[in-house]
């Protein structure tokens, strides 16, 4: 080292090893001359061989590499406005993420993911999973990939005038590693090949944060950082379907509903204006059949009835939906449609994760927090991070939506039973959830919720031509389910994170009730087979007070 300082370049033992061996030579003999080193050892020392322990640490080393490059993105704004450099001006950041439950986020994402893989070439063997909506495949899917590549730009810009010139490079075989589920493998492909290898691949994203803090404590953007850079939680924006019904509900609760009030599962149709031309909209639900039987909001909400969702929101109006959505936390912009009520527009995770918060914290609405300090390179904290919190739910309604949620569990055929399956119910602590699933199982999502933690897992292909053909193998509670369960079955098993057991809260608001019914706190609380919505409120109401 001390040989380097002359000239680190020239004699650098990564590029100049026989300079470098020379100079270091000259340094032992220069010990030699100055009486701190004996002549033989000098001689001994001066035959032995450069040994290098090098390795340069690159954006895909370390843990939580998605989560890394989206602090950057959260400090961005931050940093312009204090003339500040993230890499160059010796910052400390206290970042918000646990990496115990980072661990458990990654390794439950890959676990899943590799048997769903599986799952999904066998699903497709022999076929190529890119169709249309009719389970056609797409001709050109393919190629219209391909002209969205750099390589592509690239050739475009050099043959523009030889369209043939690109076919040939597009198609020329050279030497590459790629992804596999079982390590990295080289291999011989040419771009069209590598476009078709990789669009066989099923993507994935997962957070969880505390409700009631903001806290982000895991985060999980994908399959594999090295190559697959987009990041699912906040980058990608797809249909959240039946996950959207949250915010029905929300608003149908601020608004006088009760989940006990009753409505009937029969065929609805919604007329409305469009630019200026009349439409109807018909939707069916998931199984394609009605049952013509009343049934509750909360049994609704917990199978996922789509008929009963559009018949709250017509009750509400599309517009009075699409508030509570923004209020609670959705900051994409929705389509102006009814539509919408079933999870029609593209949300990212990342906000609907944030927006069901509202549900299990009482009411209050707050923004993921990524950092809760910075100080800088002499010691002096220039940020630190200040809570806010905004009521956007009242807190009867927060509650009510509380057990809407945990329905999903307790109602018969809740979507959310497929819980059972993991070893998460020995533990004093109370689950909800709501899954989604998105038109032709192009997208599967599940939001779990816990009175400490709320996670969500969104689970699809990278275009939504990609996708599973049946809703036994493509529903949010077969794919993106699964990872939120073995999450949090190691969380729960990990004695470290015991502080996060214990059961949703109780209203705080009290009045005298002479009915003795405080037992219903220790249960979800039933649906009265009343008829009267008022009533049916009334009765909520004693329940819980």
């Amino acid at each position: 080292m001390v040989g380097l300082l002359k000239a680190p370049t020239y004699y650098s033992p990564i590029y100049h090893a026989a300079r470098s061996r020379e100079r270091r030579n000259i340094v032992l003999n220069q010990l030699v001359k100055y009486g701190m080193l004996e002549q033989l050892q000098c001689d001994s020392l001066s035959n032995l061989p450069l040994k290098l322990h090098y390795s340069v640490e690159n954006n895909y080393d370390g843990e939580a590499s998605y989560f890394r490059e989206a602090v950057y993105n959260y400090l961005k704004p931050w940093l312009k406005e204090n003339n500040l450099d993230l890499y160059a001006d010796g910052l400390k950041i206290y970042s918000t993420l646990d990496s115990r439950m980072q661990a458990y986020a990654e390794e439950a994402t890959s676990e899943h993911m590799k048997t769903l893989q599986k799952r999904f070439n066998q699903h497709w063997q022999g076929q190529n999973p890119w169709v249309d909506a009719n389970n056609k495949e797409l001709p050109d899917y393919i190629n219209n990939v391909a002209k969205r590549t750099e390589m592509y730009d690239f050739l475009e810009k050099k043959y523009k005038k030889y369209p043939d010139s690109i076919d040939y490079y597009m198609n020329l075989p050279h030497q590459m590693t790629v992804f596999t589920w079982d390590g990295e493998k080289d291999t011989t492909l040419s771009s069209i090949d590598s476009i078709k290898y990789y669009n066989h691949f099923l993507h994935a994203g997962f957070i969880a944060m505390e409700q009631n803090t903001g806290f982000v404590k895991s985060w999980v953007g994908d399959i594999d950082y090295k190559y697959f850079k987009f990041d699912n939680v906040k980058q990608s924006k797809r249909q959240p379907g039946s996950t959207f019904k949250a915010f029905v509900y929300s608003a149908a609760m601020e608004n006088g509903m009760g989940p006990c009030d009753m409505m009937t599962d029969i065929p609805v149709s919604y007329e409305y204006v469009e630019k200026g031309q009349n439409k109807v909209w018909a939707p069916h639900n998931a199984d394609g059949s009605f049952s013509g039987r009343s049934v509750t909001l909360k049994y609704a909400f917990a199978k996922s009835i789509n008929s009963i969702a559009v018949q709250v929101t017509k009750k509400l109006g599309w517009k009075k939906v699409i508030e509570y959505a923004h209020k609670m936390g959705i900051k994409t912009e929705l389509e102006d449609v009814p539509s919408v009520c079933l999870g029609s527009s593209d949300v990212s995770l990342y906000e609907l994760v944030d927006a069901y918060c509202p549900t299990v914290n009482e009411g209050y609405a707050l923004d993921p927090v990524l950092v809760t300090k910075i100080v800088d390179k002499n010691g002096k904290v220039i940020y630190e991070y200040k809570p806010e919190k905004k009521r956007v739910l009242s807190e009867e309604s927060a509650f009510l939506m509380c057990q809407m949620m945990q329905g999903g569990l307790h109602e018969p055929g809740g979507t959310t039973q497929a819980l059972f399956e993991y070893d998460l119910f020995r533990y004093d602590t109370d689950f909800g959830g709501k899954t989604g699933t998105s038109s032709n199982h192009s997208d599967g999502w599940f939001v779990g919720v816990t009175p400490t933690l709320i996670a969500g897992a969104w689970v699809g292909g990278e275009s939504r031509s990609v996708h599973f053909r049946t809703a036994e193998l493509g529903e949010g509670c077969h794919t993106a389910l699964p990872i939120y369960g073995l999450f949090m079955e190691k969380v729960l098993a990990d004695k470290r994170f015991a502080y996060l057991k214990g059961h949703f809260p109780k209203p705080t608001v009290k009045i005298n009730n002479p009915i003795p019914v405080i037992h219903l706190f220790q249960k979800p609380i039933p649906c009265l087979p009343i008829p009267s919505a008022t009533l049916c409120r009334k009765t909520f109401k004693l329940n819980i007070f």
